[in-house]
């Protein structure tokens, strides 16, 4: 009996299957990834704080959203061709897809394994980040591998309602995946609120420099108001709230025969997390001062106590 040919429809459907599967679990794998890392971070490196929406959690939702349903629908339409005709599943393009993907799960398993057993072997700090990620990886492999090797030995065609369960759980585990960020790493809405706080930190950090260093030193004096340190010379103007518009708040607050001293305010949407910027700067030019920007909700002012050993005058002394 001649084997079935693959006509250009199994063709397509077969390769859009195995290119919304590929791009889903890379997906899925890279969206948890970044989970861990939100949840577990690195306080070595990850000193700033970053918007994960901004940094690729938005993509990676986006294309399980798309792929994992176009994925779906073309394993339901490739099921029921065969179910129609068996002889449909002896055509090349499936073999070649399902030893593929075999092949490729196989394959990050091992190599995961082989990370793993590396790490362990160099004493290597088994963190619980990395852990993770390993277990993922593996389970990820391991149900891909399971379930496309079961494919080629038919056991999905002698208990469709097993597939039919598959499909109905693949499509439940990212819809809860895309949930799960949303208490993980809060809303789109919510991390835009904490950018915007950010950026209200880089300002009250810029109108603090400019005050001590182009300000002070020079005139031996604070500002009464930020208006004063409009420069359009040095090409300096007062940062505004970013959301209102409105001016930051300032004040002085040394008493008569104290250190110089002032505080910059600003309202805040959201309490720093534990990964925002404490700026605690070394001595010398960004020393003398307390330069932490924790905040809570609200209006929150930050005293800033200047010392003149510290900020000499940089006026030329006469001779």
């Amino acid at each position: 009996m001649d084997k079935p040919k693959a006509t250009p429809k199994d063709f397509f459907v077969w390769a859009g299957a195995m290119l919304a599967l590929y791009g889903g679990v890379i997906a899925f794998i890279a969206l948890v990834f970044d989970y861990i890392n939100y949840t577990f971070p690195d306080t070595v490196l990850n000193n700033y704080y970053v918007d994960p929406y901004q940094s690729g959690v938005s993509y990676e939702m986006a294309s399980l959203i798309v792929l994992a349903p176009v994925f779906l629908v073309l394993m339901r339409v490739i099921r029921r061709a065969i179910t129609a005709d068996p002889s449909r599943s002896e055509i090349w393009v499936r073999r070649w897809g399902l030893f593929l993907t075999v092949f490729i799960a196989g394959a990050a398993f091992i190599i995961d394994l082989i990370v793993l057993l590396t790490a362990f072997l160099n004493g290597e700090d088994m963190t619980v980040r990395f852990l993770l990620k390993v277990a993922v990886v593996l389970l990820v492999a391991a149900a891909g591998f399971m379930h496309f090797l079961a494919d080629l030995w038919g056991y999905w065609e002698r208990k469709p309602q097993y597939a039919r369960y598959i499909n109905w759980s693949t499509a439940l585990l990212v819809v809860l995946t895309i949930a799960a960020g949303f208490f993980i790493i809060g809303t789109p809405a919510s991390q835009r609120a904490y950018r915007i706080d950010q950026q209200r930190v880089n300002d009250l950090s810029s109108i603090q420099s400019y005050i001590v260093y182009s300000y002070y030193q020079p005139k031996q004096k604070l500002p009464t108001s930020l208006s004063e340190l409009n420069d359009p010379i040095q090409g300096f103007m007062v940062p505004k709230d970013p959301q209102t518009g409105q001016d930051y708040g300032y004040r002085t607050t040394n008493a008569p025969g104290a250190r110089p001293s002032f505080e910059v305010c600003a309202t805040f949407e959201t309490q720093s997390m534990g990964t925002d910027p404490s700026y605690a700067e070394p001595m010398g030019r960004y020393g003398g001062m307390d330069n932490s920007w924790k905040h809570g909700v609200g209006q929150t002012c930050f005293e800033r106590v200047i010392d003149p050993d510290l900020y000499p005058s940089t006026n030329p002394k006469p001779f």
